[in-house]
């Protein structure tokens, strides 16, 4: 059998919640399970979609850069762009997908400066779909809590 860790870590929630904390007698102790339980709850919902959020997140920047490489001007910039939008990702561990993760965001927020700062006519655009990238993933990273009563 292969234990299905969110199913698992949803029944820890539940038990620890309904079972366990209203037995406890100390105030301090029926906080700290509830808070335990609802942090099972909602690493149960991350280890789901972890890979899917971060492989989606590091593909929309290299496409935006891809896209950013060929109306930016800023040589250093440009060439930059250019080789981030032509990585891939090395393995599907969040370890991995974090470190590249980390490296696009740098440069997301350098392009974004750039573009900030420049009255080209192509900028408004790019900022925008930069923003549009900063809501889709904001949003790819909800948490959702439980109905519990």
């Amino acid at each position: 059998m292969k234990p299905d860790l969110p199913i698992v870590m949803r029944g820890f929630f539940g038990t620890m919640l309904t079972e366990i904390a209203p037995r406890l007698n100390a105030e301090y102790s029926t906080g700290s399970i509830s808070i335990m339980s609802m942090m099972l709850y909602l690493t149960a919902q991350e280890y789901e979609r972890a890979a899917e959020v971060r492989v989606t997140d590091n593909a929309e920047m290299r496409a935006l850069f891809a896209d950013a490489a060929r109306l930016v001007q800023d040589k250093s910039l440009k060439a930059r762009l250019e080789e981030a939008a032509g990585t891939k990702d090395r393995s599907l561990l969040v370890s991995a997908l974090d470190e590249g993760h980390a490296a696009l965001s740098a440069l997301l927020i350098e392009l974004q400066a750039h573009v900030e700062e420049s009255t080209a006519p192509w900028a408004a655009g790019l900022e925008a779909r930069i923003w549009d990238h900063l809501l889709a993933s904001t949003e790819r990273r909800r948490l959702h809590l439980p109905v519990t009563g």
